[in-house]
């Protein structure tokens, strides 16, 4: 008999630091998280105190030491270092290490790649896989970048090389172009919501923050929900009723995270700019976490990045369930603050009343008499707009709405 099984990778977490009081610890606590998400066990962490990390090696000597010792003793098959790796850095690791080397960036694209669905998600994540990829082609592997002359230095080594920057810089282009299409429809869709005067709003939130079961549970979108990082990453958007019978569209964005890798910034912009481009952003915030502020950081952040700005921001404090209820929550960049269990339901009909009352500060009161024989200027309100008053009188409908200023030339 022969027992099949994928076998756990057993990891060994690095970091540096080289402030105290830092977000090393934290940073290297996300970095398992990061690790156990991607289907790898962390057996050990080892951070270094120094002023700067070491140009070569990311670590020194002595700890290089230590994690040699910790890999025999432990059985480890790799390591995993919290900071973005040159390719000197990785290579010069492997040779001193003998094992497998993987940074924070590679673990996060891993992750961004067993997590796409659809089409676009796929070319997103390809195309920030090799970005990153074409960076370290240069001495991943020490028998294709022979420079020297003599005997055993000759051959197609460097042409291979070459080779492999230019298949993989030609596919780089054919996946640009694959994104600018997609880019193409998003962009006519939002010009389609904006003659419509259909209002947007991103949910947005550090990765794990609850956005998706925030979206499943206002409009029933049927989006996976996780207790993982970056459990969702394609974007959903589903239409949700407010009490007055306005629509307005709700997108769930992919999750931030600290050191988010620039390759992915670019890669996956089609998708965060649904924030850019939103009426109204609803900061989506993890309470319960001990490191909210940090989060709420990286969030403003990101957003500064995109060119997110003058926008209504509403912060929902969010897993009330699991809090104490005594501290009081705080956000001084936002518009509005609520607190609200996206599991429970707990403070989603005042959130729904926050998004009606935002609403109306930018539409237009109207009072008007219809004749009957225009009564299909009232349903186009109706779809648009907020009716508060309706009377159906000899010579016509009598009714008093707020509707947005795209639509109000047409009623």
């Amino acid at each position: 008999m022969y027992e099949f099984g994928e076998q756990m990778e057993r990891v060994i977490l690095a970091a540096v630091q080289t402030e105290d009081g830092d977000d090393t610890r934290q940073s290297l606590a996300e970095l398992r998280d990061l690790a156990e998400t991607a289907g790898a066990d962390a057996v050990a962490t080892v951070i270094q105190n120094r002023e700067a990390v070491h140009p070569a090696t990311y670590l020194g000597k002595g700890k290089l030491e230590e994690i040699r010792e910790l890999i025999y003793d432990l059985d480890a098959t790799g390591v995993i270092c919290d900071d973005e790796l040159t390719p000197a850095q990785m290579n010069n690791l492997e040779q001193e290490l003998e094992c497998k080397i993987m940074d924070r960036t590679m673990v996060i694209l891993d992750i961004f790649a067993s997590r796409a669905s659809t089409s676009e998600g796929k070319i997103q994540v390809e195309l920030a896989q090799l970005k990153y990829r074409a960076a370290r082609l240069v001495g991943m592997r020490a028998s294709l970048s022979r420079l020297g002359g003599g005997i055993g230095t000759r051959g197609p080594g460097e042409k291979k090389l070459e080779m492999d920057r230019r298949l993989i810089h030609h596919r780089i282009g054919q996946l640009k172009e694959e994104l600018a299409q997609v880019q193409k429809h998003r962009d006519l869709i939002r010009s389609q919501r904006d003659k419509s005067g259909t209002k947007v709003a991103a949910i947005v939130g550090y990765t794990n923050a609850g956005k998706s079961t925030l979206l499943n549970t206002l409009t029933g979108a049927s989006v996976l929900e996780e207790d993982k990082l970056f459990a969702t990453l394609d974007p959903t958007t589903r239409i949700l009723e407010l009490p007055g019978k306005q629509q307005i569209l709700l997108t769930d964005t992919v999750g931030f995270i600290r050191k988010l890798p620039h390759h992915l910034i670019e890669a996956f912009k089609s998708t965060l700019e649904e924030a850019r481009y939103a009426d109204i952003i609803l900061h989506v915030v993890d309470a319960a976490n001990p490191q909210r502020e940090e989060h709420m950081y990286v969030v403003y952040d990101t957003l500064r990045q995109l060119g997110v700005q003058d926008k209504k921001i509403i912060t929902l404090f969010n897993k009330q369930d699991k809090c104490d209820g005594d501290e009081q929550l705080r956000d001084f960049q936002a518009d509005r603050v609520l607190n609200i269990s996206a599991r429970s339901g707990e403070g989603l009909e005042l959130l729904k009343e926050t998004l009606e009352e935002l609403l109306r500060e930018g539409q237009i009161y109207l009072e008007r008499l219809y004749p009957y024989d225009q009564a299909g200027k009232i349903a186009l309100i109706r779809q648009y707009g907020e009716v508060t008053r309706e009377e159906y009188l000899p010579e016509g409908i009598s009714i008093c709405a707020y509707v947005p200023p795209e639509i109000y030339p047409r009623v």
